[in-house]
């Protein structure tokens, strides 16, 4: 099913490649907008490391915690690994609410992946006076998450794509808190303003999203996507 969900028109966040430095990155971006990275890390390893053979083998049996893609309450839900990859793990219903949408996301137990999330190389540039949490997903094509805010942090595609959309912390979006990603792309976003459009792009296996400090953003897996997030805490 990949391509059933569009990428947007135009990329709007900017670019950065391994030429950016720590103090440019500082300067230019890391407490005032997004931006897009590639070639700073390499996750060859951690990648051959996710497809879906490999984490059967190494991790289905285990269960997982799956969290609601509600934008404000969470239900959890916990099921075996292999139990989520075979059955929930399809396209998005876009008439399903995001109470009833299950999303494995976060809430990895680092004893049980810690050994995987070893190989996982991030983003070299740290904010001053943070540390870094990671939180490793697997999601089907059309899902994702709504708008939410939280504090800084990196988000890296290991396979498939990943649509962002991105707002400053001064301008809250339009949406639903129980509406999908899928639900507002259909249904609000073609009736916004060019000047009230979101930042957006599509992230592709390597690269690397940065985020500012309570930046409005929320997501769309375009395929079947495994994706990790570096959270600076």
């Amino acid at each position: 099913l990949a391509g059933t969900v569009p990428e947007e028109e135009r990329c709007t966040v900017e670019r950065a490649d391994a030429s950016l430095t720590y103090s440019l990155f500082l300067q230019r971006f890391a407490f005032s907008r997004p931006v897009i990275l590639r070639g700073v890390t390499d996750n060859s390893v951690f990648r051959a490391l996710c497809t879906r053979e490999k984490l059967l083998a190494a991790f289905g049996a285990r269960p997982v915690r799956l969290s609601t893609a509600n934008t404000y309450s969470y239900r959890k839900v916990d099921v075996p690994f292999q139990q989520y990859v075979e059955e929930l793990l399809k396209p998005q219903d876009p008439a399903r609410l995001g109470s009833d949408t299950l999303y494995f996301f976060g809430d990895n137990n680092f004893t049980e992946w810690g050994p995987l999330f070893q190989q996982y190389v991030p983003p070299p540039f740290r904010i001053p006076g943070t540390s870094p949490a990671y939180s490793f997903g697997i999601a089907g094509s059309g899902s994702g998450v709504p708008f939410h805010w939280h504090g800084p942090g990196y988000s890296e595609v290991i396979f498939g794509r990943k649509r962002w959309f991105l707002y400053p912390p001064d301008k809250t979006p339009h949406f639903h808190p129980n509406e999908t990603t899928l639900a507002w792309l259909h249904h609000t976003y073609p009736r916004l303003p060019p000047a009230q459009r979101p930042l957006e792009c599509t992230l592709r296996p390597g690269e690397v999203l940065y985020f500012p400090d309570r930046w409005w953003h929320a997501t769309l897996n375009l395929d079947t996507s495994v994706f990790i997030s570096t959270f600076l805490g």
